[in-house]
């Protein structure tokens, strides 16, 4: 079955990790998707990985729905106000959006205070990982809304509730992530009264493709990570928050998350999917549970 089929899609930041999970898992629903960024096979983006929007497309089109790649900086408004346009003009619709651009260019600087960042890169990392989700949907929601029954994802790290307890990284990290939380609650006011859902959605600890190869592991070994990291043990492959957003894209129902902050985790009890290997974790309780908690590590009840 294929309950997104003739649903148009577009996954802003679909590169990679949980970007070109969800892209992957909408296309297994039927949908046609739009996956952007900016690493393609002719050019990579400053983070310098191997993944392109190229691969993604493709592995859509593997998983049964149709992918389009197109390259797009989302700091760029000439280049998302050209991409909704072609959206417009090849599909005539967009259902769905999801924000999953981020801008973590260099290793995360650790516990750093404002003060004692790097400022120029700190600034860099606000606006890729703010400014486009501001950019994209100020030019991809008027084409959403034309459509009764839209859905908007914002993608972050870390539900509400955990972020509003807890210092995520350094300054810059912590402000950014903060930032796109109320980004979702004030799309879901905004959105509100055009049939349409803003929804804010975290993965738990995501296998990346640069969090495996951090590791030295793949995804059909990363269990071996858990000699050295036991907590990892509680990570999820990037196609379970995919799971998740197809979950949500194929509700009728889905107006009831309006504004809400979830989780792949939370979700996957609510609609009864699970992760690649049949399991279901709950990253987040367990971070508060378990790994915070002190306790070691323990994944029963969790997954």
């Amino acid at each position: 079955m294929q309950p997104l089929a003739g649903k148009v899609a577009l996954v802003a930041g679909a590169t990679r990790a949980a970007g070109r999970g969800i892209a992957v898992e909408l296309g297994a629903a039927g949908a046609t998707v739009y996956v952007t960024g900016r690493s393609t096979r002719n050019r990579r983006s400053e983070m310098n990985r191997p993944e392109t929007i190229e691969e993604t497309a493709e592995l859509v089109d593997k998983a049964g729905g149709h992918g389009i790649a197109v390259p797009v900086d989302h700091l760029d408004p000439e280049q998302v106000r050209a991409l909704v346009e072609r959206i417009e003009r090849e599909q005539g619709a967009l259902h769905i959006l999801v924000n999953d651009i981020w801008g973590q260019h260099s290793e995360p600087e650790w516990d750093k205070t404002v003060w004692e960042s790097d400022l120029e890169s700190g600034l860099r990392l606000l606006q890729l990982g703010v400014n486009t989700h501001v950019i994209t949907s100020h030019y991809a929601l008027p084409l959403l809304i034309k459509s009764p029954g839209g859905l908007v994802i914002e993608m972050t790290d870390g539900t509400n509730e955990f972020n509003a307890d807890n210092y995520r990284v350094s300054f810059f990290y912590d402000v950014a992530k903060g930032a796109v939380g109320r980004i979702a609650f004030a799309l879901a006011h905004e959105l509100d009264k055009y049939d349409a859902t803003a929804v804010l959605l975290t993965p738990g600890w995501l296998r990346s493709e640069a969090m495996l190869e951090g590791f030295g592991v793949r995804e059909e070994n990363w269990r071996d990570a858990t000699e050295r990291i036991p907590h990892f043990a509680i990570s999820e492959s990037p196609s379970y928050v995919g799971r998740a957003v197809a979950a949500l894209a194929a509700d009728p129902d889905v107006r009831r998350w309006n504004g809400k902050s979830t989780s792949s985790g939370e979700l996957a009890k609510v609609y009864d999917f699970t992760d690649l290997d049949g399991s279901r974790p709950d990253a987040w309780r367990y971070i508060v549970e378990v790994e915070h908690a002190g306790k070691p590590a323990n994944t029963t009840g969790y997954r």
